[in-house]
């Protein structure tokens, strides 16, 4: 039995990066990934990068008002050429990052545990079992499909990784699911030119926002052509000549939409089931997430757990930073998750939406004598530049310390700027700093001199 001083199961963003950093140091190390098609791990194959990039070509597409769909449907043909071709290149530079080094052996093939120090691997070959000292489980994530009748071998059923390949742009989108995966899709579908639904089983648009800011969402969507379905109960889908039928109970009524698309965006969840993890020791909870300490151990001693399969927050940078404490606590520092404050992130609309910090629901909530201050996206010079002057900025203040609680930016280029709002926010800066900072102009940054000219 081959031995290694560190096993990596997945070849996610921070299993990656730690598997470089131990090799550097002379360890031995094992990277195992059961699909080819993920050397790199999700955000570069099927989340983030493939999807921004559909996105950028989305609202391309939607400035030119006058394109037939036919037209607006050629170029998501070669936007979808486009992203293969730098997911494909992407995919390649990870591979070779780890597998060209001669401290780590690449393996192809399907990992789950025989003890707390063993794991099996089947291959296309073979069984075979390692030994590791140390084992770091970054299986990331995998979609929720609910318990919807006529979901299962349906060809117009796609989860977001699927509808990413699919070549012919859909006419009509039906969109099962109303949260953020959901609504960056949407957003982007409509902008190549589809007629867009979403159904919802809520009644209540994006919750965890405050209602202003989720009501100026909700209208910039519906100016694409986005239909929302509220309170709608999805009873069955079928699947029909060229097309599937999604049935709703919608508010007491049956409701009959029809798409030649149906995307399933109800969450997503740790992808552990393969594991075996209690042969390991390691404790699953009921959504089964890897239970970790706050220096991301788990239930075994040896064992530690990163990223989406950990549960909580499922961003590439959430499992870069769990890299950040593992090696810390390696290392004999002491960063750990209890140090980890104000993560922001950004929904991919167009424009987008990036938030930081608590809302003013949760600050009001939480006790604190709040200022509020807003801005029109309008007001942004470099907002009408872009052609894209939707939306609206909000910032939330302490009025007893004139710290920054929290922002939501709904304007271009939000995913830029709540960074520096999240800078601010860690410094412990008075709000005051960003309100006389010299920015260069004109930029969207230069709009948090207004913002927060309270």
């Amino acid at each position: 039995m081959k031995k290694y001083d560190a096993i990596m199961i997945g070849f996610g963003k921070g299993a990656k990066t730690l598997a470089g950093k131990l090799a550097a140091g002379g360890s031995k190390v094992a990277m195992i990934e059961k699909d080819a098609g993920m050397y790199g791990g999700t955000c570069i194959n099927v989340g983030c990068i493939p999807s921004k990039s559909l996105v950028r070509s989305s609202g391309l597409a939607a400035l030119e008002t006058e394109a037939s769909f036919e037209e607006k449907a050629e170029k998501y043909r070669l936007a979808i050429e486009e992203k293969r071709r730098l997911t494909d290149m992407l995919r390649r530079k990870n591979y070779g990052k780890l597998a060209d080094n001669p401290n780590i052996d690449v393996i192809l093939g399907k990992a789950s545990f025989v003890s707390n120090t063993v794991v099996q691997i089947v291959t296309d070959q073979e069984t075979v079992a390692i030994e590791g000292e140390k084992i770091f489980i970054n299986t990331g994530g995998t979609p929720v499909i609910p318990a919807i009748e006529g979901l299962a071998d349906n060809p117009y059923v796609y989860t977001s990784a699927s509808l990413m390949d699919l070549d012919q742009l859909p006419k009509r989108l039906v969109i099962i699911g109303g949260g953020y995966i959901g609504l960056e899709f949407a957003s982007m579908y409509a902008g190549f030119g589809a007629k867009v639904s979403v159904v919802q089983d809520g009644e209540v648009f994006i919750p965890r926002e405050d209602r202003d800011i989720a009501d100026a969402i909700k209208e910039v969507l519906e100016e694409k052509g986005v239909s929302f379905y509220f309170g709608a109960k999805t009873e069955k889908v079928t699947a029909q000549s060229g097309q599937a039928e999604v049935l709703l109970n919608w508010r007491g009524e049956e409701t009959v939409l029809q798409g030649e698309a149906v995307l399933i965006a109800t969450g997503r969840k740790a992808n552990t089931a393969e594991l075996q993890a209690d042969k390991a020791g390691v404790e699953l909870d009921k959504r089964g997430a890897v239970i970790v300490d706050e220096n991301l151990k788990t239930t075994a001693e040896n064992i530690w757990a990163m990223g989406d399969a950990k549960g909580g927050l499922q961003f590439t940078y959430v499992s870069l930073d769990d890299f950040r404490i593992i090696w810390s606590q390696m290392n004999g520092g002491q960063y750990s998750q209890a140090g980890r404050k104000n993560v922001p992130y950004s929904v991919f609309l167009t424009p987008s939406f990036s938030r930081v910090g608590l809302n003013e629901e949760e600050a009001r909530k939480a006790g604190y004598r709040v200022k509020i201050a807003k801005l029109p996206a309008a007001a942004i010079p470099k907002a009408q530049v872009l052609k894209n002057p939707q939306g609206l900025l909000k910032a939330i203040i302490d009025a007893d310390t004139n710290l920054i609680l929290g922002a939501m930016l709904f304007c271009e280029e939000s995913y830029e700027m709540i960074n520096t709002v999240k800078l601010a926010m860690d410094l412990g800066a008075d709000y005051h700093v960003l309100k006389d900072q010299i920015f260069t102009h004109p930029t969207m940054s230069e709009a948090l001199n207004d913002l927060f000219e309270i």
